[in-house]
């Protein structure tokens, strides 16, 4: 499955108004979806329709083939990147998180793999962890506007922080308005106003607006 890191799949249940949707890194990873939304417990991962998508079945051959070409390969942070998305899929989330950071200690400057580590922690029940984590994708990529959406949900429902997300997914705005996170962010921004007017902000950057590029997508 293509995984899309960030948060769209949040976007499935968010006030009843927004599209499900998966964003993510490279390798695609799916997001906190809002209880309505992301997080404390965490909700059940939403799919298209905004409906609870049962956790793919953990395919032990496949990990017991990818452990042993871990092994073998100690310098090989792709491979670790690739079983923690087997255990994400799983909601084994422990296990995700154990080999995203086994990647990261490999190659410490992957945006993506550190925002997937980030989406493991929230749906870990650890916000603030997961905040952390998505500041290092920042640091990174200052301009990853998946890993800023998925602040946005991490700070709305894992923080109860609903000014926070909204100023965040207006940054995305205005990075990338006509990008499909740009739209995201701008639906979610005006989900936020409907149901609490003093959390909004100016949604920002008019149609065809010239848009500076993402750094990692």
């Amino acid at each position: 499955m293509n995984r899309e890191s960030v948060v769209l799949g949040i976007a499935g249940i968010f006030f009843g108004l927004l599209v499900g949707w998966i964003l993510g890194s490279q390798s695609t990873r799916r997001a906190p979806d809002p209880p309505v939304a992301a997080a404390t417990p965490s909700p059940a991962p939403a799919s298209g329709g905004g409906a609870s998508a049962p956790p793919a079945a953990l395919n032990q051959a496949q990990v017991d083939a990818l452990t042993r070409k871990a092994e073998a390969a100690p310098r090989d942070a792709a491979v670790r990147a690739e079983l923690g998305n087997l255990y994400f899929d799983a909601e084994r989330y422990a296990e995700a998180i154990r080999w995203y950071q086994a990647s990261l200690d490999l190659d410490p400057r992957n945006a993506n793999v550190s925002t997937d580590l980030g989406v493991a922690y929230y749906y870990a029940n650890q916000a603030d962890r997961a905040l952390a984590q998505f500041e290092r994708s920042l640091q990174i990529a200052p301009k990853h506007t998946k890993t800023m959406l998925n602040i946005g949900v991490v700070r709305a429902f894992g923080k109860q922080d609903l000014t926070g997300a909204a100023s965040i997914w207006q940054q995305v705005v205005d990075i990338a308005p006509e990008s499909a996170e740009g739209k995201a962010a701008r639906r979610m921004i005006e989900a936020v106003r409907s149901a609490h007017p003093e959390s909004g902000g100016p949604v920002g950057a008019a149609p065809g607006a010239r848009t500076p590029e993402n750094g990692t997508s």
